[in-house]
């Protein structure tokens, strides 16, 4: 079976089929994620129907390889071990290098974006499919690949057409993109997507770090926990938007989640069969290959056999009488590629964003959308516009990213994922671009505002009293909400009023103290807490007797008056004394 499978795939629109029945008949014949009781594996669950990707895919949809993998289960041993790599133990061992870049990214995603659950056995899925673990580990002490590894240019022929986005910067070229590095990001995916992950300054992703760490942030995007199938599914074919390819990385993920161990690197066994059965393939510098190595054309092809000494006689051939139209070493012109709907945008029009504002640390309720057109003002499906929060800022798009890229649908418009605002307030700038063409971009306004809270309330109502010269026994804690919900973090003031009608600050009556000991009567810079709750200082009156006025406000307008009340102890009057008995 694994020999049939060996087999060179058809090209064209046929691969695709002919993989998934290689893939279903090979899947079946090993059952790796079905156990004695029938019961399915989640590589075996059928994807949400809804599972597709909103952006494109961080590949460009590529080739890859569709190895499966073994018969048996790896076996796991101790992750230290670098010795010489045992028949079969390469196939399921991951080179040394390769791991521990996939296992860095898991902890650093662990940080960033706890609610992601990001295994780092999906990224070795994913390397292993995409490039062989980095062809089997060849990569430098700093974890570079130690020659370029790039996927088919697409040029639209049998691929994807994508027009050169970086003049050539990642992948050599000016004219077509190609997909760059062991995970194989196109580089307009990389241009947004990139990372620094070993810290030397630069987002290479022809670095093991760097990529890895950029596919768990692009399959962490979205707010996705990958610990749900759905969401699962969703991240998997936004990488590569092909069910064969979820399957396929489905069953890697499964099997290495059954064990696996270190190797050297270099070591590693290197893929034999792609989904495009090696056509496209760019020209560079390519991992060696043994004789024999499966998809690797086997044997050396036998030359021609010559041709029979005096065969066919003496009789010459006659020179044709109408002379070729062109002549044989004359070059061809090649064909223009194709139009695409990206070549066809004129410009980008709102499609009826709304105002856009929202308090700090708050969700935007309205989302931006874009409309690609044509000149002649007719929309534009099928094209990539990429989302850019520019300027200094903490705002992001949900899930944290600061760039998103979304496909028009058949009304040429793109809808942005939802902003989060952060902390900084102010007009933050949104601006929206055609991947891969050149024309005016399209800048949106969102306003974040300070935290806010309309409504102020005491936590208790014990009597707020104290004797001359005195300490209040209770201290003065409130409660801010906003339209009923908690409002944490809103910035408040509280100030000793010298009266209901007069908000200035009273010059006596009780007072608070500052870090010297002094009498104060305006607290500014207050902040409620998480909970909304606001607990003021201790309060202190002078000699002054009488009652008076604590004045708390909040950004927002919420505003709450609390008496005060300053009084000597009452003393008790004295018993007539007794009459004198006769």
């Amino acid at each position: 079976m694994a020999a049939q499978f060996g087999r060179r795939l058809c090209k064209g629109a046929a691969t695709t089929a002919v993989a998934a029945v290689a893939v279903a008949a090979l899947s079946a014949s090993q059952a790796p994620g079905v156990n004695d009781h029938g019961r399915q594996s989640a590589a075996d669950a059928t994807p949400s129907p809804d599972a597709s990707a909103s952006d494109g895919s961080a590949t460009g949809n590529s080739p890859y390889y569709t190895d499966l993998p073994p018969l048996n289960s790896p076996s796991p041993s101790p992750s230290t071990g670098t010795g010489p790599a045992t028949p079969g133990t390469s196939e399921a061992g991951i080179p040394a290098t390769v791991l521990d870049a996939y296992k860095k990214a898991e902890a650093a995603l662990r940080d960033a974006k706890p609610g992601c659950n990001l295994p780092w056995q999906l990224l070795a899925a994913i390397g292993r499919v995409e490039s062989g673990q980095a062809r089997g580990g060849r990569v430098n002490a700093e974890g570079t690949t130690i020659s370029p590894i790039l996927g088919p240019q697409l040029d639209g022929n049998g691929f994807a057409l994508i027009k050169d986005t970086d003049n050539g910067a990642y992948d050599g070229n000016s004219t077509y993109d190609q997909a760059v590095g062991p995970m194989q990001f196109i580089p307009s995916t990389w241009a947004w997507a990139g990372r620094d992950a070993n810290g030397d300054g630069k987002k290479d992703p022809n670095n093991i770090y760097d990529a890895a760490l950029a596919a768990g942030h692009y399959l962490c995007r979205f707010d996705w926990d990958l610990s749900d199938q759905q969401d699962l599914d969703r991240a998997i074919l936004s990488y590569n938007n092909s069910r064969e390819y979820l399957n396929l990385v489905m069953r890697w993920l499964e099997y290495y989640r059954k064990g696996t161990h270190e190797i050297p690197d270099g070591t590693g066994t290197l893929p034999g069969n792609r989904s495009d059965n090696g056509a496209g393939a760019s020209p560079g510098p390519s991992a060696p290959r043994t004789p024999g190595t499966p998809g690797a054309g086997g044997s050396k092809p036998k030359p021609s056999p010559p041709a029979k000494p005096g065969g066919g006689g003496t009789t010459k051939p006659k020179p044709p009488t109408t002379p070729p139209a062109t002549p044989p070493d004359s070059p061809s012109t090649p064909p223009s590629p194709p139009a695409t709907p990206t070549d066809t945008v004129h410009h980008l029009e709102d499609a009826g964003t709304a105002k856009l504002t929202a308090m700090a640390g708050d969700t935007f309720t309205k989302r931006i959308s874009t409309r690609a057109e044509t000149k002649a003002g007719k929309a534009v499906g099928k094209v990539r516009i990429r989302f850019t929060i520019v300027g200094d800022t903490d705002t992001t798009f949900t899930g944290g990213e600061s760039v998103a890229t979304v496909a028009t649908n058949s009304s040429g418009v793109a809808v942005a994922p939802a902003l989060q605002a952060g902390e900084k307030t102010g007009d933050v700038t949104v601006r929206a671009t055609v991947v891969g063409r050149m024309v005016a971009g399209l800048d949106y306004t969102a306003t974040v505002t300070e935290r806010a809270a309309d409504a102020l309330a005491r936590t208790g109502d014990a009597a707020l009293t104290c004797a001359p010269g005195g300490e209040f026994a209770n201290q003065v804690e409130v409660k801010a909400t906003y339209k009923g919900a908690v409002a944490d973090g809103v910035a408040a003031t509280a100030t000793l009023i010298k009266s209901a009608d007069d908000p200035t600050a009273n010059d006596k009556g009780p007072f608070f103290k500052d870090a010297d000991g002094k009498a104060v009567r305006t607290l500014a810079g207050l902040k409620t807490d998480a909970k909304g709750l606001l607990k003021l200082p201790k309060l202190y009156a002078d000699d002054t007797t009488g009652t008076f006025l604590l004045r708390i406000t909040t950004e927002g307008g919420a505003t709450l008056t609390v008496e005060l009340t300053v009084a000597a102890a009452e003393t008790s009057s004295p018993s007539p004394s007794a009459s004198p008995s006769a």
